[in-house]
């Protein structure tokens, strides 16, 4: 049994996870220990032999208290695996398996900083109301520190029958402010035109001085009136929109008559 420290996960809306990190900047060493030591007791009481997930209240004292077990990986164990450098979910397959754990507790040392953002198709304008429609243009950045985890491409229709959540976002750093950095660029070079979307929302989040200074808990989102900036759509999405116009070969002539392009009716989009 093992545990691989702990996820802040913080920033919420309705009992839902917002933005995750790992580790969490409330959380000490000798605390880890302490919350690691008290979660794997807890699993071998329960004869527990699987991936899972124990879940903590944190004080203003320092004291934490047991809240829930989850039986499962959850949303956001790729912050984990970057900071512990394991994979999680072959790890689970190799327990199902009846086989033995890949490492042990003093192989698990954390390093660096991650975060994770989920971004789900809803309208912060509109009480996050989830949104449907055809993703005509989804590029998930790329780089160093970057990685995107995405069920869905450009030209996925979302509909009303699951979940909205269109992609985990994570960035990786070698502490805090690099991998809130790294963030704030990725989400400013993730095109996504179509739909509605809580991408500048999260952005908004990230850049709020009270996030920067790590000064995160479970009301922060109630307690801070987050704006989300100009509606205007971002450069990176008009040059994407742009590159898959040209990608479809489309011509986009001047005259009315010789129209091959919806874009072109808007008067406003052309290629330069």
């Amino acid at each position: 049994m093992v545990h691989l420290g702990e996820r802040e996960c913080s920033i919420q809306r309705r009992y839902q996870k917002v933005i995750e990190e790992a580790p969490s900047p409330a959380v000490s060493q000798e605390l880890r220990k302490e919350m690691g030591e008290t979660a794997c007791r807890a699993a071998r009481a329960l004869n527990y032999s699987n991936a899972g997930t124990m879940e903590f209240l944190l004080d203003d004292d320092g004291k934490f208290y047991f809240l829930e077990v989850n039986t499962r990986l959850q949303v956001e164990h790729p912050i984990t695996e970057c900071v512990y450098d394991v994979d999680l979910v072959r790890a689970q397959i190799l327990v199902a398996q009846g086989e033995k754990l890949p490492f042990q507790q003093e192989q698990l040392q954390p390093r660096g900083w991650a975060m994770e953002c989920r971004l789900y198709a809803e309208d912060p304008g509109r009480n996050f109301l989830p949104c449907t429609g055809t993703l005509a243009v989804y590029e998930p950045p790329a780089g160093p520190g970057i990685r995107c985890d995405s069920g869905v491409q450009q030209g996925s229709t979302i509909s009303v029958h699951y979940d909205p959540m269109l992609a985990k976002l994570v960035t990786f750093g070698h502490n805090r402010e690099e991998a809130r950095q790294r963030m704030v660029w990725a989400l400013a070079h993730f095109p996504v035109l179509g739909l509605r979307h809580n991408l500048p929302y999260l952005k908004a989040v990230l850049e709020h001085p009270e996030f920067i200074a790590g000064h995160t808990h479970t009301h922060f989102l109630q307690q801070h009136n987050i704006e989300t900036g100009s509606s205007q759509v971002p450069k990176s999405a008009l040059v994407a929109l742009a590159h898959h116009l040209q990608s479809q070969k489309q011509t986009l002539a001047v005259g009315p008559a010789q129209l091959t392009s919806p874009f072109q009716e808007l008067g406003n989009w052309r290629l330069q």
